[in-house]
């Protein structure tokens, strides 16, 4: 019987650094099970066996992703089911959060989003009030649910590899019923940068960009990094709404988070307070970001940004 289940939806040909951070978190409450959604290739099978997975689940059906995220939270439970687990780990991203959030109905489990760090006894650390304070949380139910933010420990094979073995579970048959059905999808063009929720590094650009992403870009791209944005900048239409960082928008807790020409408003500082380093770029020195920020800069962003790209490549080369 598994302590933890770890919900892994459509890993691709190699598992992301956020789902190995769960994996790692996992093995600190017990053996470890994995829910996978999607193909399961040898490569990802394998990676697992280092993470120490005893058990990988898979789906009876196939086609849980021509729906919105009820039928994964239906597969979730009955995962839960069979493997006994007594906690769920699951991404803190906004469909994370709905997944997790449906899948504690069906258990009448805790569940418990914004992790930021895990104990052995199940005691989850969060992030709360816009970033402003760290508390900690347990569940009293029999199982708890937890949505992890990235970024917020080192992943870590496990010290003895293990042979997972692999089990279908069988999805409720009412699981996708009154599910809402996916009628198209789009391809988001490739950027080759990170993705944002799960950067180490990410440059974010407001309203003093004033509709000119160019330079953080450059910046972005000799740093290795992500790009974001502000609520503004995004409903201005100067990037897509799927670059905003904040609270209505991606959560992230990067080692190194860059802000040029955002304000700082608590909307925001909800989205990335729990960055390990902060570099402020802003011409107002009375602007909020800066209460937060580990390094301010008061200056034009278009003057001090290409200065720091510059200065970067010529370093690099």
């Amino acid at each position: 019987m598994a302590n933890a289940l770890v919900f892994i939806d459509n890993p691709g040909a190699a598992l992301k650094k956020s789902s190995l951070e769960l994996l790692t978190l996992a093995r600190k409450l017990g053996e470890t099970a994995v829910a996978i959604n999607g193909e399961l290739t040898d490569d990802v099978a394998a990676t697992l066996g280092a993470y120490g997975v005893a058990t990988i689940y898979q789906p009876s059906v196939e086609d849980l992703d021509d729906y919105l995220v009820a039928p994964k939270a239906g597969y979730l439970a009955a995962a839960v089911a069979a493997s006994g687990a007594t906690a769920v780990l699951i991404e803190n991203s906004p469909e994370g959060k709905e997944i997790a959030g449906r899948l504690g109905i069906k258990l009448n489990a805790g569940v418990i989003t914004d992790v930021v760090g895990l104990d052995a006894d199940g005691t989850a650390h969060k992030s709360v009030l816009a970033g402003s304070y760290n508390t900690t949380a347990k569940a009293t139910t029999p199982v708890s649910v937890f949505s992890v933010k990235a970024n917020i420990v080192e992943t870590e094979p496990a010290g003895a590899a293990t042979a997972p073995t692999t089990a279908k579970v069988e999805v409720p048959a009412d699981a996708a019923a009154n599910a809402a059905r996916i009628s198209s999808r789009t391809e988001k063009p490739a950027s080759g940068r990170p993705d944002l929720s799960e950067a180490r590094i990410v440059v974010a650009g407001g309203r003093g960009v004033d509709g000119d992403f160019g330079p953080l870009e450059e910046l972005a791209d000799a740093l290795g990094a992500a790009v974001g944005a502000s609520r503004a900048a995004t409903d201005a239409g100067w990037i897509g709404h799927d670059a905003q960082v904040g609270q209505t928008g991606v959560t992230v807790s990067p080692q190194l988070y860059i802000s040029a020409g955002i304000s700082g408003a608590i909307q925001q500082k909800a989205g990335m307070q729990t960055s390990k380093v902060i570099v402020a770029i802003n011409k107002d020195a009375e602007s909020p970001v800066f209460e937060i920020a580990d390094f301010g800069i008061i200056g034009d962003l278009f003057k001090v940004v290409p200065q720091a790209t510059a200065e970067i490549k010529k370093r690099k080369g």
